[in-house]
């Protein structure tokens, strides 16, 4: 499903050409499971806090869409925390990887080959709509963004993270983490398509979120590991609500 104007077919194919690896800490993704322990650290606490739960299973009876999902790697421990996850991706080999994944897993998750438009016309909304690692891949931002707000619910959370637009993210995000250290192959991201914090926050206002929070997370070659900064000169998260 590759008709909605914010999806990029080439952006794509790129990704489905990868879905076997989704789950393969060693593979192309491998970065992808280094990052996932801070980022859902992150998703878990600001919306426990948000929605003031606790324990093991806190977001029992809320709703979570993870736009973007690919072989499910945030949909499933997001499931196992109690929230009804649907997870939808254009690509359609991304979502046969993720399903395949949670049948052996024993994860009950409702995938879909969606696009943010389709979910919006069929009038869909959910209390947490997690948005990672995709804004930097679609064609029409503006056009992403204004429908995956109005899958928002009121008093629900949006949570956004990308690349910044900046020479410290071209030089370590692009050319370091793709050419240099190979952590990701070749031609994975597109600098130019990066978007700053400022950029990114009136673009959430105008499809009518309020942006909570903006979080920062580098990487510390000491520990071989990512953690939460106030550095959002590369990585960053936003947290807005509707």
């Amino acid at each position: 499903m590759t008709d909605a104007p914010s999806i990029d077919p080439a952006e794509v194919a790129k990704f489905s050409a990868m879905a076997a690896e989704w789950w393969d800490p060693t593979g192309k993704f491998g970065p992808l499971h280094k990052f996932n322990p801070v980022r859902l650290g992150f998703i878990r606490d600001t919306a426990g806090a948000h929605f003031r739960r606790l324990g093991l299973k806190p977001f029992q009876g809320l709703t979570l869409l993870d736009i973007g999902c690919g072989g499910g790697l945030l949909s499933e421990p997001m499931a196992r925390l109690g929230f009804d996850v649907v997870g939808a991706d254009a690509s359609e080999k991304n979502v046969k990887t993720a399903v395949s994944h949670a049948v052996s897993s024993g994860v009950e998750i409702d995938y879909r080959v969606a696009t943010a438009e389709s979910l919006a016309e069929d009038g869909r909304s959910f209390d947490v709509v997690l948005n990672m690692e995709v804004i930097e891949h679609v064609a029409d931002l503006v056009s992403y963004l204004k429908a995956c707000a109005s899958l928002v619910k009121p008093g629900g959370l949006m949570f956004v993270a990308t690349l910044n637009k900046t020479l410290k993210s071209l030089a370590l995000a692009k050319i370091g983490a793709e050419y240099v250290l190979r952590w990701l192959p070749p031609g994975t991201h597109d600098w130019s398509r990066f978007v700053e914090p400022q950029r990114l926050h009136a673009m959430l206002e105008e499809a009518g979120l309020n942006v909570l929070k903006t979080q920062g997370v580098i990487f510390d070659p000491l520990s071989w590991s990512w953690r939460l900064s106030n550095d959002v000169d590369v990585n960053y998260m936003v947290v807005a609500e509707r």
